[in-house]
């Protein structure tokens, strides 16, 4: 299908945007990302898969929710502003639904060890569930186990992927690559030399958002030339120097993309630096991403939302605990940000609808 309209598909969520990731199982250009992942369960194809709007129709609007609930959410370094995101919309969920939510985090982005440990103390200190962002798709699978034996359920949210996990809850990561790369065709008429800079080999979001990009141009025909990728390991600085490299190595470069923002704008950094006129698209949408979209820096990033990921997850956790007959795979929003949809608001861009609680 040449120029499938994927940011328009997306852009509406939850009417629009959250596409049940069935979708993309259906869809030969899928292949490749279930190739990506050395497990066999995979959430961008999953059938199961549904919608927050889905799950709402199907459970219903109002989540019970009972006195006393204490649930535990670990995540990556907060020091990267998506994970403070993150932390603030569990924050909002926590106030609204009147559960309370512990947030530990870690101090950078690859300490395993450390997480391994927070989710170990969640667990010997008894919480009612576990919402995980680990840091590979490894490190918290022992103390995913820890957690099954003694009867606290687990979400996944977002990334790394927990095989074993009874729960997984996040945005689509192979059409993030996907909705990067249509931009770019777009926007490049369709040709021309291309890089992609990796976050770290461990993490399924960064295999899934790097396989998207690259079959989006397999599978339509595109023009687009993969002329290098390689990992930066979600770091700012790596990204500057590998983008400072390839400008220098490839000349006829016209655009970059990156598995995250933080290295998105360190290689803004570097175009900046060499004068040079390349496109850089990231991922997450943090606020630095749109401040440097607004000053026509960044050029676009695919938008996870992650403010509004934790109530959707905080709220399938808490529909698990009343007993609910929640699936393994709920899809939260996305969409692509540039210019033309910057200042939007984010709530009117995914049709977002608070969720509504009945405490006890």
């Amino acid at each position: 299908m040449k120029r499938r309209n994927l940011a328009l598909v997306l852009a509406g969520l939850m009417a629009v945007t959250m596409v049940p990731t069935a979708v993309f199982a259906a869809d030969s250009s899928a292949s490749s990302a279930v190739e990506a992942t050395s497990d066999t369960f995979n959430p961008d194809t999953d059938p199961t898969s549904e919608t927050i709007e889905q799950v709402r129709e199907k459970l219903g609007d109002e989540v019970p929710v009972a006195s006393g609930l204490q649930l535990s959410a670990i995540e990556k370094s907060i020091s990267n502003e998506f994970w403070r995101s993150l932390k603030e919309g569990y924050e909002k969920a926590a106030e609204n639904s009147g559960a309370a939510v512990s947030v530990d985090a870690t101090t950078d982005e690859s300490d395993e060890i450390g997480q391994q440990t927070m989710m170990s103390n969640a667990v010997n200190q008894g919480v009612n569930a576990i919402m995980a962002s680990p840091i590979s798709d490894s490190n918290l699978a022992s103390a995913v186990e820890d957690a099954q034996s003694a009867k606290i359920p687990v979400v996944n949210v977002n990334d790394g992927l927990i095989a074993n996990c009874d729960y997984y809850v996040g945005p689509n990561a192979y059409q993030n690559g996907q909705l990067a790369a249509e931009w770019v065709s777009k926007k490049l008429g369709d040709k021309g030399q291309v890089g992609i800079v990796i976050g770290m080999a461990k993490a399924f979001a960064a295999r899934e958002r790097t396989a998207g990009f690259k079959d989006w141009i397999k599978s339509n025909n595109s023009g687009l030339e993969v002329a290098a990728e390689q990992n930066a390991d979600w770091d700012r600085q790596k990204a500057k120097e590998l983008a400072t490299t390839w400008i220098a190595q490839y000349p006829d470069m016209k655009a970059i993309f990156c598995n995250n923002d933080d290295m998105a704008l360190g290689v803004v950094e570097a175009v900046e630096e060499a004068g040079s006129d390349i496109l850089v698209v990231g991922v997450d949408g943090i606020g630095e991403a749109y401040d440097s979209i607004r000053a026509g820096k960044l050029d676009a990033t695919v938008d996870s939302f992650p403010y509004y990921m934790a109530q959707v997850a905080t709220e399938c956790t808490l529909r698990v605990l009343a007993g609910q007959d929640v699936p393994h795979v709920v899809a939260t929003p996305q969409a692509l940000i540039d210019s033309e949809n910057v200042d939007e608001d984010a709530a009117k861009i995914i049709n977002w609808v608070d969720t509504a609680y009945k405490k006890s």
